[in-house]
């Protein structure tokens, strides 16, 4: 049996409540995103990026608009320091890109990252320590004034490397395991190393407040930024950071309700990548943005592209219902929802509407390279008739009847179902040609001349029936009734035709082709067959012949 008791939340709450940020309805604008990728990413790797393998990426999430990139920890290993001094060297920093650079606050530390960075066009120095009641009491076993003196002291000692040091830095401190720390020490903290590196419009400071472990819901860290934010020193000339992770799984729930209670500025990485269960998902985060009508400011218009990259940079595998990017998140299995996906993109063509409002689909996948075909109705043997019909419609043009489209669905169904695997959208276009179209046993058409006459079309047509040709010359009230009779009384068959319906289809080689559906009823039930060709009389008698022959399967 499992033991709860000995659990406890470790989390603190602060001394002022206010709940205001309650009172918003969503994030009005995006804030200021740093990748930590190349950094916190990296580090939680099982087998860490090469050099060439990081460079890569960091070009990656340059070509994806971020601004402000953590780009390692360059005083913890020869390859995190060569490729810092090979980013500065070589000039791969654009002018609006600001590389950040992580260090303990410890002297040799700090020492070596500036060496490190000397040079850099723009550069955040991000130092550290821990100020949680768990990390003082066990690990440092140091007093809160002790505490906050490593803060301090590394705050005066970046200050003086920065003048000596060539290069355009700012300041960026961390009370890590905010989240088990008493917000109200976490702030004296903050404040103290404020009033040392003074911030000013010249020189704004970042005060980041990470979720090192998750140990609360949601709401309880959004109650902490919007006490920090409210009481930190220098508030206008200070950009309030928060770097969530994902321990409790609500990563993304953190920061979105962290924003709303004042936060400025995002760290975490694509697709969640970090230590444990990771870091917050900057692509979840900016992607529900996007939902909702505001600018993420981050490009993720090709969102496979991107995964490629991660996937072969990291060795990291993306799952499949990763919001956004996975390969099944816009996937419709459910005949009802198949059908509701089916009429809401119908809907959409009709009133020509610039919203997206599509039933399942909470984004168009088209934003994001992902199609239609491949990504959204997806066929087994729980699909229905509206997805199998939208997908050959607006894929391959075909528009087929309401009740074709119902039997052609049960037929794909029964194979996928047979098979126990999905049908793969250019299957259901064979299937569906080999069932339908231009039939040809037991009745082929050898040759066909229509006349038309006031009120009646006259036929010629001959047939090979068994391998007997037969040629016959029959009247009716249109083409379709003329080849309708000339079959009956060629076969002796008696059947009532119950649908016909026709539209044009442009093909390969952007001739018109007229495309005709017709199903007969017969003392077996309903028969069902398609015909094409340039001239919509013989694309009909195609069909028609090609019902006849199906009945008799």
């Amino acid at each position: 049996m499992m033991n709860f008791k000995k659990y406890a939340p470790g989390y603190y709450l602060p001394p002022v409540i206010s709940y205001d940020w309650v009172r918003r309805e969503r994030i009005e604008k995006a804030p200021k995103w740093c990748s930590v990728d190349l950094r916190d990413g990296n580090q939680s790797l099982v087998i860490p990026m090469s050099f060439e393998q990081k460079l890569e990426f960091y070009k990656m999430l340059v070509k994806v608009g971020f601004k402000e990139i953590e780009v390692g920890f360059p005083a913890a290993s020869d390859t995190e320091y060569e490729f810092l001094r090979a980013l500065i060297d070589r000039n791969l920093i654009p002018e609006d890109v600001t590389v950040q650079v992580l260090t303990q606050c410890r002297e040799h530390i700090i020492r070596k990252t500036f060496e490190a960075v000397k040079g850099a066009p723009s550069a955040v120095i991000h130092f550290y320590n821990s100020v949680s009641v768990a990390q003082r009491e066990q690990v440092f076993r140091k007093s809160k004034e002790e505490i906050k003196k490593i803060a301090t002291d590394s705050a005066e000692l970046v200050k003086r490397l920065a003048k000596e040091y060539d290069g355009n830095f700012r300041f960026e401190y961390s009370p890590e395991s905010f989240t088990g720390a008493e917000p109200e020490y976490a702030l004296e903290v903050c404040n103290a190393v404020l009033d040392i590196l003074e911030p000013s419009p010249e020189n704004n400071v970042i005060i980041n407040l990470p979720v090192t472990v998750e140990m609360s819901l949601p709401h309880i860290y959004a109650c902490q930024i919007e006490y920090m934010s409210r009481n930190l020193k220098y508030r206008d000339n200070v950009t309030l950071s928060i770097h969530p992770h994902n321990d409790r799984g609500t990563g993304v729930a953190d920061a979105e309700l962290a924003l709303l209670a004042g936060a400025d500025r995002v760290e975490g990485t694509l697709f969640g990548n970090g230590e444990r269960t990771g870091n917050v998902d900057i692509i979840t985060l900016a992607m529900n943005m996007y939902s909702h009508g505001v600018d993420p400011g981050l490009d993720f218009s090709d969102m496979p592209a991107i995964a490629e990259v991660y996937e072969n940079c990291t060795g990291m595998k993306i799952h499949e219902r990763q919001p956004y990017a996975g390969a099944l998140v816009f996937a419709a299995f459910s005949g009802s929802h198949q059908d509701a996906i089916a009429k809401g993109m119908k809907w959409r063509e009709e009133k020509k509407l610039e919203q997206w409002t599509v039933p399942y689909i909470p984004i168009d996948p088209t934003d994001i390279n992902r199609t239609y075909d491949a990504d959204v109705i997806r066929v087994n043997s729980q699909s229905g008739k509206g997805g199998i019909g939208y997908l050959l419609e607006h894929t391959y043009g075909y528009t087929l009847p309401p009740k074709m489209r119902e039997h052609f669905s049960y037929l794909c169904k029964g194979i996928s179902d047979r098979e126990h695997r999905e049908l793969k959208p250019a299957e259901i276009y064979e299937i569906f040609r080999s069932t339908y179209f231009h039939n040809t046993t037991p009745v082929c058409e050898k040759g066909m001349k229509f006349l038309q006459h006031e009120n009646e079309v006259e036929l010629e047509i001959t047939f090979e029936m068994n391998g007997v040709q037969k040629t016959l010359r029959t009247t009716g009230n249109g083409s379709i009734d003329a080849v309708s009779n000339a079959l009956k009384e060629l076969t002796g068959d008696d059947y009532e035709l119950k649908v016909y319906t026709e539209h044009s289809l442009q093909n390969e080689t952007s001739k018109s082709e007229a495309i005709a559906y017709i199903g007969i009823k017969t003392p077996s039930g309903m028969s069902w067959g398609a015909g094409h060709h340039t001239d919509i009389l013989r694309a009909g008698a195609y069909a028609l012949l090609s019902a006849y022959n199906n009945s008799k399967k």
